[in-house]
């Protein structure tokens, strides 16, 4: 009969160590997937990351019609919906060289007022496509160019009827006659005034780049330089006497004049169609320019 033989002491030794390494082992994976675990829990879920977002841009088609003959001029394509008018005013410049953007006056109803520069398109916008009348304003000046034109005529104009040009005045007479101290000051306060207006139009006044037609210059000009003429031929006439009421007349209307508005004063109106522009309109304050050399 055979007898089973015990284990020697150093396989059994072998046989405990390898044991306990594969206890160790699967003690120490276990401890590795839970510090996996809490990581990924404290992380938070994971997100997926955000598809990419095609932007679409839709662009606008603004039809140019003839106000009066309702006819198609042109069409101003691919305008973004953060586009001005002004930006389509330039646009249509490009298609239209006949025509610069002060020139252009759109609306968006045939009786309607003048849409302004700064109006957004996708404001007007009612579809794709957006429909505005066109309508030619005519030839335009600036403001500063402008006004320094209708304050350097009344300057010069009078001027040249104070010294006496010989195409006006007889040179018999003007040698003759004794030219009266308020002639004298006429003269210094009619240039003061002008002088003080072109200062302030080039220096004080901030005019925006808006235009006026052409036209409105005229009007302007004839009114200021017709008027000065007028004054001008008779206080600087070789026959002129003085005023009535000698000095102290003269004193209380030169009085007047230095410490009153200007002579002559330009007042907004606003004529039909919705354009603003400038007319000068006689004053109380002309009266008292008069009466400082009335006879």
């Amino acid at each position: 009969m055979l007898k089973r033989q015990s284990p020697s002491t150093p396989e059994r030794s072998r046989d405990l160590a390898a044991d306990g390494g594969a206890l160790s082992m699967s003690h120490n994976d276990s401890r590795s997937f839970f510090n996996l675990s809490q990581l990924v829990l404290s992380a938070g879920q994971i997100k997926p990351s955000p598809a990419l977002k095609h932007s679409k841009v839709t662009y606008f088609e603004v039809e140019i019609v003839d106000v009066q003959s309702k006819k198609q001029i042109c069409i101003v394509d691919k305008v973004p919906p953060a586009s001005t008018l002004l930006d389509v005013k330039h646009k249509f410049h490009k298609a239209c060289p006949q025509w610069y953007p002060s020139r252009v006056g759109l609306q968006l109803e045939r009786n309607g007022p003048f849409l302004k520069d700064s109006v957004s398109i996708q404001s007007l916008a009612v579809s794709s496509i957006i429909t505005l009348y066109f309508t030619d304003l005519g030839q335009q000046v600036g403001w500063t160019t402008f006004f320094l034109t209708e304050y350097t005529g009344p300057l010069l104009i009078y001027l040249l009827f104070y010294i006496r040009l010989s195409t006006i005045y007889d040179q018999v007479e003007s040698r003759k006659n004794f030219r009266h101290p308020v002639v004298h000051l006429a003269c210094f306060c009619h240039c003061l005034h002008y002088i003080r207006h072109l200062l302030e139009t080039l220096f004080v006044h901030k005019f925006s780049e808006g235009h006026t037609p052409l036209k409105n210059m005229i009007k302007g000009c004839a009114f200021y330089w017709g008027f000065t003429s007028w004054i001008a031929y008779y206080i600087n006439h070789p026959r002129y006497t003085p005023p009535s009421f000698g000095h102290k007349q003269v004193s209380y209307a030169a009085l007047a004049f230095l410490e009153i508005e200007p002579v002559f004063q330009a007042q907004p109106t606003t004529p039909s169609r919705g354009s603003s522009c400038w007319y000068p309109v006689p004053t109380i304050h002309m009266r008292l320019g008069l009466g400082l050399v009335s006879q």
